[in-house]
């Protein structure tokens, strides 16, 4: 195999080195349990994480560019200095993606409190984060925004006026999947369970644009599969999951066979006995009787591509096509960690949607851009 070509200009790896935020918090008293907190202190708590989170969103967004960000006020100073070096790091990733493809012009905020607890002069707040960032001047055919859904534990702190103020963020980031752009992280490598061995995968799919308007194949016809389907459920499901599956901690490629399923991708027979042959592409109502290739990103590309052949793959990332599947190795090991499905595709742009974390029309030249040195599989579904 060999290294992708990176698209126009890509992201340094400094700016994507993982960003650790937070400062001290004051300790809460020994062995106290949280109690709920007010309505008077949950309002104040939601308000500085509007607040910030909004400051944040807005850094990667050509509104940086206007008035250079700044830390947010209501946060402690140690946790106003790493904010504010994050900020540094993300106007100067959102200057880069607008040289890519326009980058974002705009952020759209929502917060949903979802536990508040205070004990002694600290408090503890989750939250689920729910954000939009603009693409510039959307076409009819295209999405207007990328979207994603990031939950977040937030400690506060009791000030001497009895007012709070933020002293640390953990965003709980899936580290198996292209993060949310607000955030500056690395995937990492995901082991794959326990299989056959399958040999060596074909070369890597290129990622230069080579000017293609749209893909040069479309899907068969004659396949009997509903590619709109596929592509349909991706979007109705990318933030609630289905009530009628699990959700897996790494949880991207179960959502890939639920919408290949969706899609009229048959399961195959099997059971406890055969879940680790990659023949097999079953699900059942426990993990122990689903085949490691419905939720195994490495499994499920053998299981789809060698022994279904109901993928072929493609020689290039730009000629994927709505409802095809992308999958990522970020450390060129040899083992898929990530998958993707296609869900929406214009004529010089593809828009991607996965879980870990939940993310809906990302464009695959952002994507590329920020993770350059991944080897990437495109599936023809």
């Amino acid at each position: 195999m060999r290294r992708n070509a990176p698209i126009r200009r890509t992201i340094s790896a400094a700016l994507l080195a993982i960003a650790v935020v937070g400062g001290t918090a004051p300790a809460a008293q020994a062995d106290e349990p949280g109690t709920p907190a007010s309505a008077e202190d949950t309002a104040q708590f939601t308000g500085i994480a509007q607040a910030y989170l909004q400051k944040r969103a807005e850094a990667v967004t050509a509104l940086s560019a206007e008035l250079p960000p700044s830390a947010p006020e209501d946060v402690s100073p140690g946790l106003a200095e790493v904010l504010q070096a994050d900020f540094d790091a993300l106007a100067e990733q959102g200057r880069v993606l607008e040289g890519v493809n326009g980058g974002y012009s705009r952020a759209e905020v929502a917060l949903l409190v979802d536990q508040a607890t205070v004990s002694g002069d600290t408090a503890t707040v989750e939250v689920t984060e729910d954000t939009k960032l603009h693409y510039p001047d959307p076409q009819p055919d295209e999405p207007a925004y990328e979207e994603y859904s990031l939950p977040h534990t937030l400690t506060y702190a009791r000030s001497l006026d009895g007012t709070w103020e933020l002293t640390n963020d953990q965003a709980r980031v899936d580290w198996t999947g292209p993060a949310p752009t607000t955030q500056l992280t690395q995937p990492v490598d995901v082991p794959a369970p326990d299989s056959e061995v399958e040999g060596d995968k074909p070369v890597a799919a290129r990622t230069e644009h080579d000017g293609l308007d749209m893909p040069t194949e479309e899907p068969d016809p004659t396949s009997g599969y509903n590619y709109g389907n596929m592509a349909s459920y991706a979007d109705r499901h990318w933030k609630r999951a289905n009530s009628d599956y699990r959700v897996y901690g790494n949880d991207c490629t179960n959502f890939i066979s639920q919408a290949m399923r969706a899609g009229g991708w048959g399961t195959t027979s099997g059971s406890a006995m055969s879940r680790k042959d990659n023949s097999k592409w079953f699900y059942a109502s426990f993990t122990w009787t689903t085949s490691y290739t419905w939720a195994g990103a490495e499994n499920w590309y053998w299981f789809a591509n060698k022994h279904s052949k109901r993928t072929k793959m493609l020689s290039n990332v730009w000629h994927m096509a709505k409802a095809d599947v992308l999958q990522a190795d970020w450390k060129r090991d040899g083992i898929i960690d990530h998958s993707m499905i296609v869900t929406t595709r214009t004529s010089n742009e593809v828009y991607l949607t996965y879980h870990t974390p939940s993310t809906h029309n990302k464009k695959l030249s952002t994507i590329v851009a920020q993770y350059p040195r991944a080897w990437w599989y495109a599936h023809r579904t």
